[in-house]
């Protein structure tokens, strides 16, 4: 996850919430002048199970920070095909190479699952599975890379633990699903970097090559939630701002999902900044609505928490709680469709 990337949406996010209103003061009348209906139940959708989750996250981790062009990187690469491929899934392998903001190259591979691959109407679940090869914002070994506990292994085990549910269960959801683990996603400039300007992104280089090479020929989605940061204690998400720019409808039929099964105390019904994270891509370049599901703490000045790009990224800062919450919603929202 990249450090100085929130608030170039705000304005898209205004114009976006006087729709909001507009169309949210048309319901009420409507609503007020019908009779009232029960709201229709939830679907039944498996059960996210945390414990496992939490494996998964931690097996990551122990591989070692995986940064491209390291035997750790390789190691869980080769761990996470292996895993999806035991849970059924139909798995694409695309490798590639990126170039950083100092003109490295790195050998990355963006690792694709797909669950019933024959359906035509398909939902997107990211997330980036690279860690940050530099403790950029710590007070000491500012050079050495970190563990990447929540920004980054926290996602991937949701998702594993996803696929892991649907396949044992009896029921299986009535759509397609691609799991896409990005690579190269924490690979930007150094906090505080004064280095010369360009227009490229340096961040999210597994989901821009993904968005313009995508792994199947004219493959399309109906919508893509990523998730980033999404396992720290005392984790909130409120909306992202370029997910309401995007798709806001999604946004709101996530967090609703997420209130009726009672999180709504994580997923926070209020708006939040905006970031150049993967789903940025995947929307301008893809043309495929995603949206972000990722930890903001709007009153905290550090935004991202303490542990961000720092070694206190670690399985301490990882809670089940937090998982549960995220990885029950969009198993659920899986099933409503």
């Amino acid at each position: 996850m990249k450090t100085s990337k929130i608030a170039f949406g705000l304005l898209a996010i205004f114009l976006f919430s006087g729709v909001a209103v507009y169309f949210k003061s048309c319901q009420t009348k409507t609503e007020t002048s019908e009779s009232q209906t029960p709201e229709t139940a939830l679907l039944p959708a498996p059960t996210f199970n945390a414990d496992s989750a939490y494996y998964f996250v931690n097996t990551q981790v122990s591989f070692g920070p995986r940064v491209p062009n390291t035997k750790a990187h390789k190691a869980c690469a080769a761990w996470l095909v292996s895993q999806l491929k035991g849970y059924g899934c139909e798995v694409t392998e695309q490798k590639f190479v990126a170039t950083t903001y100092d003109g490295k190259k790195l050998d990355a591979v963006n690792i694709i699952g797909s669950v019933n691959p024959s359906a035509p109407k398909r939902i997107v679940l990211a997330a980036h599975w690279d860690s940050r090869s530099i403790a950029d914002k710590d007070n000491h070994d500012k050079d050495k890379p970190i563990d990447g506990a929540n920004d980054g292994a926290s996602g991937v085990g949701i998702l594993l633990e996803i696929a892991r549910a649907i396949k044992t269960a009896q029921s299986k959801p009535n759509v397609g699903v691609d799991i896409i683990l990005f690579d190269a996603e924490d690979t930007g400039e150094p906090d505080g970097y004064s280095g010369p300007a360009t227009e490229n992104v340096w961040w999210c280089l597994g989901s821009q090559y993904w968005a313009a090479h995508k792994h199947k020929d004219n493959y399309q989605a109906y919508y893509g939630i990523l998730l980033d940061m999404v396992g720290a204690k005392g984790a909130m998400f409120p909306h992202e701002g370029m997910s309401m720019q995007y798709a806001p409808m999604i946004v709101r039929n996530i967090w609703d999902i997420a209130s009726r099964l009672g999180y709504s105390s994580v997923f926070i019904d209020q708006d939040g900044g905006a970031l150049t994270d993967d789903h940025a891509f995947v929307n301008e370049v893809g043309k495929i609505q995603m949206i972000d599901i990722v930890e903001l703490r709007p009153n905290d000045p550090k935004t991202f928490g303490a542990y961000h790009h720092t070694h206190g990224d670690n399985m301490s800062i990882i809670d089940k709680n937090t998982l549960k919450a995220v990885g029950q919603t969009v198993l659920t929202a899986l099933y409503q469709e």
